[in-house]
């Protein structure tokens, strides 16, 4: 994930300078040196200690400095140089989707916009229209980006706040303790955007946690310091807020913090009806406390069986615990394989063995290489001599490591009439055929999508909304019913594509569609072989839409896949 952090860094600099107008030279180095970074193929913090960095096309010394500067000392000072002069809260607007550096210096110098409030102002009275080179089109776009912008402001997309969980522990974890230590809140419950992200740690002395934490690389405000609390503000103002709690309360703390404001109502008015009282502490009857140091017995002292935490939403999981009737949750051990991945064939950055024995380290009895069809030409996509080419390679690869099954796949790109991106000659020959949507978002999604169900062929829908988490909702005018209804019909299984930019299916659309008898896909959307530990994330959702072993394609052996795709 520090590849991500540095990689945004350096695009923030390249907006910072060409919104100053400043040589487009140094401009493109940056934002070169972002896709450098971010499409690295191994960790930067292993180049940089084997002194490789600088031999990557695109880095030089100076932002290989960079990059030293922000791994010894957590910031880096050409950061702070090209955001000098400019007021924070403008540079939070090029989050807008269509807000570019250069409309973004039109809009402070002729408006003189500096915040989400001055723009909204602006788009209100058509000052904005009335722009050169904007009009009425160009501002309706910045208006609907503007209000995701608003709805988004408080909360960060999955990815970042894993990004950032995960630095906070590494950089916490050199100075303290803290193999224990859990993020709970929206992050644990694995929701799509969480707010501000809550630490905590087990220890008996919380004041040396405190101070770590509070002077960790990164940090540009601390909000609040105590004996056991402490908040505070990372580097593009995101909150994580600590809690040191003592080990006999970390399980009952871990409840509390974790479940919603409506599951931990509900927690509440069971214990009162025991006589009992439940909070971050533990679970007490008058002053004897008789629960709090795991989550298993809190719940046991309530009469429950312990309930996952992606589940803690009140809806409906007390019930169902209750009854006896609460799923078993998937588990990613369950995982047999992973259905959708990219080599560089397209547009991934490994080869397929490198990609196999990826696979294979992770303990999956078999994968599925799904580069990408013709049509999508920006991923460098496979036209029929390139596919048969591959089908040597992929040979090549099962000879050399027989132990996993390697399935060879496509993701093919349905076109606009609602056919699918491959030969005919390449029907029968594919192992698995993920169809998805690429572009044309607007123009008659729904039709395309149950059109291409319809052909035999097509086991899996990929991405099936199409959205990107706080960049995109999804299709325009989508009937999700009407594709929940086809793939049932056809036997079609639709994904929960476990990238964290994605999510996609949304969890509780994937258990609405499984309560329907329709079969769920996990699969990475793997682009590098790190990222196949995003199925991680995938079970998460997956738990939160209830699904079960039963329910996933995936748990199953490769033959009943097979036979499946078949009969399909």
């Amino acid at each position: 994930m520090v590849n991500q952090e540095i990689s945004r860094l350096f695009d923030a600099i390249a907006d910072a300078l060409e919104f100053k107008g400043e040589n487009r030279f140094r401009v493109n180095a940056y934002r070169r040196g972002a896709r450098v970074i971010e499409q690295l193929g191994e960790d930067v913090t292993v180049l940089v200690a084997e002194r490789r960095l600088t031999r990557e096309p695109g880095i030089g010394k100076g932002l290989a400095k960079d990059v030293e500067q922000y791994l010894s000392e957590g910031k880096m000072d050409s950061y702070r140089e090209a955001m000098e002069g400019i007021p924070p809260t403008l540079m939070e607007l090029r989050s807008i989707a269509g807000m570019g550096p250069k409309r973004l210096a039109l809009l402070h110098r002729e408006l003189g916009i500096t915040d989400l409030a001055s723009l909204q102002a602006a788009l209100a009275d058509g000052r904005v229209a009335a722009l050169p080179g904007m009009g009425e089109r160009s501002a309706e776009n910045l208006r609907r980006g503007l209000e995701q912008a608003v709805q988004n402001r408080r909360r960060m997309p999955i990815a970042e706040a894993l990004a950032l969980s995960r630095r906070v522990l590494d950089l916490l974890g050199r100075k303290v303790d803290v193999k224990r230590a859990v993020f709970a809140g929206s992050l644990r419950r694995c929701r799509d955007t969480c707010g501000d992200l809550d630490l905590l740690v087990p220890a008996k002395a919380g004041k040396p946690v405190v101070d770590a934490f509070t002077h960790l690389p990164g940090v540009e405000r601390v909000l609040a310091a105590g004996d056991t609390k402490a908040s505070v503000l990372f580097e593009g103002m995101r909150q994580v807020d600590l809690r040191v709690v003592p080990p006999d309360s970390f399980g009952a703390a871990l409840c509390y913090f974790t479940g919603s404001k409506e599951h931990n109502v509900r927690l509440r008015e069971l214990a009162r009806k025991k006589g009992l009282k439940v909070n971050e502490y533990g679970v007490f009857r008058g002053r004897t406390r008789l629960a709090g140091k795991t989550e298993e017995e809190v719940y046991a002292a309530l009469d429950l069986p312990w309930i996952p935490a992606e589940m803690r939403e009140d809806r409906g999981e007390i019930e169902a615990a209750r009854e006896g009737r609460l799923p078993v949750p998937l588990r990613l051990k369950d995982i047999r394989g992973d259905l959708h991945l990219h080599t560089d064939w397209s547009d991934g950055k490994a080869s397929v063995l490198e990609m196999v024995r990826a696979a294979r380290a992770r303990g999956y009895r078999y994968v599925a290489v799904t580069d990408h069809s013709a049509a999508a030409v920006y991923a460098h996509g496979l036209d029929y001599a390139r596919w048969k080419e591959q089908a040597k390679v992929i040979e090549a690869a099962r000879e050399e490591i027989p132990d996993i099954r390697i399935l060879h796949g496509m993701e093919v790109d349905i076109t606009a009439d609602g056919g699918i991106d491959l030969p005919v000659e390449a029907h029968q020959r594919l192992d698995w055929i993920v169809a998805s949507v690429h572009s044309g978002f607007r123009n008659n999604v729904t039709e395309r999508v149950l059109r291409a169900m319809e052909n035999p062929y097509v086991d899996a829908i990929g991405h099936p909304t199409g959205r990107l988490i706080g960049r995109r909702s999804g299709y325009e005018g989508y009937d999700l019913e009407a594709v929940i209804e086809k793939a049932a019909e056809t036997g079609t299984a639709l994904e929960l594509n476990a990238s964290p930019h994605r999510l996609d299916l949304p969890p509780e659309v994937a258990r609405r569609a499984a309560e329907r008898g329709v079969r769920i896909v996990l699969g990475t959307d793997a682009h590098r072989p790190e990222s196949l530990d995003d199925m991680e994330l995938g079970v998460k959702a997956a738990r939160r839409a209830w699904l079960t072993k039963e329910q996933v394609v995936n748990t199953r052996p490769v033959s009943r896949i097979r036979k499946k795709a078949r009969r399909k």
